[in-house]
């Protein structure tokens, strides 16, 4: 998939999952923990997966901000910000910012951005993404910038997760 950052065009690796296909199979390391997290451990509730290239960056900043605040106040479903940062960048940054709320993730190496097919090997990054997934593990919601320097759109996804969540019931 091509993207670009100030006009400058990237590729990722291959194309991401389509809205239907199940999440695919990787690992990560939890910031808070540091312990390893799979798919498997991130199903069970509705997920909001925030991905960013790198949190020490401006948009990638604001972005972590705004879905942190938003996972207070739609509590039936798990909220986590994703980037290749490493787990002592993330909690370096979650300090400084006051970030509690949002799960951090490190894919530093890489499993997470190959297997959503969302990694960049010309900087080593991530492409800007949000992904919703039911508790099944199917992806519900996606959501790419083609310009990595624009942020999401917010609304539609807290307003998509938040009527996934009261049409399933779930508080």
């Amino acid at each position: 998939m091509q993207i670009n950052r100030y006009g400058k065009p990237y590729a990722t690796i291959g194309t991401p999952p389509e809205v239907g296909e199940p999440l695919p199979n990787f690992t990560l390391k939890s910031a808070n923990e540091k312990t390893r997290i799979t798919t498997k451990d991130l199903l069970g509730k509705p997920l909001l997966i925030s991905v960013v290239p790198n949190i020490n960056t401006r948009v990638c900043t604001t972005q972590t901000i705004q879905f942190n605040r938003a996972s207070d106040l739609v509590t039936a479903a798990r909220f986590v910000t994703i980037s290749t940062n490493t787990c002592a960048e993330q909690l370096d940054w979650c300090g400084i910012k006051g970030v509690t709320s949002m799960e951090m993730l490190s894919d530093a190496d890489a499993s997470f951005g190959e297997a959503m097919a969302l990694y960049m090997p010309t900087n080593a990054t991530l492409a800007r993404a949000v992904f919703i997934v039911a508790p099944s593990g199917k992806i519900i919601y996606r959501e790419f910038m083609t310009e990595q320097t624009n942020e999401p759109d917010y609304l539609a996804a807290l307003n998509f997760i938040r009527k996934f969540c009261a049409l399933n019931h779930l508080r």
